[in-house]
């Protein structure tokens, strides 16, 4: 099977998101792009940037674990993908040492927590909501040795 090309993969995650906003309303394709932007800012490669755009699929269940097994991407991409599907129950503390074990998580999963974490996202959400999420992040990108 061929490879997707970053377009196609971009294609297809927007349309397995279509209809999903975020927790602030907004199209959920909106932080895929960012996350995928964040990825190329920090100097991502291609594998990294696909894996950006599919980063929540399998979590959000927008595409099935089946389809990104037979996609046409490259082992690391699927790699990095599976790093960041957090499995129902999983404690962060495994989630994170996960990312960590998998070549090129660290940056996608860097540039989601950025995007989540941005203030002008979170200023939208109801005060506590946006308490909850920012420890959230918080202790993600502790675990994981990022920078606030």
């Amino acid at each position: 099977m061929p490879l997707l090309t970053l377009a196609e993969v971009e294609t297809l995650a927007r349309a397995a998101h279509d209809g999903q906003t975020d927790k602030a309303g907004r199209p959920y394709a909106e932080h895929l792009a960012a996350v995928a932007g964040g990825v190329r800012a920090r100097g991502g490669d291609p594998d990294q940037i696909a894996a950006a755009w599919l980063h929540d699929a399998v979590e959000d269940a927008a595409l099935s674990e089946e389809w990104l097994a037979a996609a046409g991407l490259t082992a690391r991409t699927h790699a990095i993908v599976r790093a960041l599907t957090r499995e129902p129950g999983e404690s962060q503390e495994a989630y994170a040492a996960r990312i960590l074990a998998t070549p090129g998580a660290l940056l996608v999963k860097e540039a989601d927590l950025a995007h989540n974490a941005d203030p002008e996202r979170l200023a939208v959400l109801p005060e506590p909501v946006r308490t909850r999420l920012t420890g959230k992040y918080d202790r993600m990108r502790a675990l994981l040795g990022l920078r606030p």
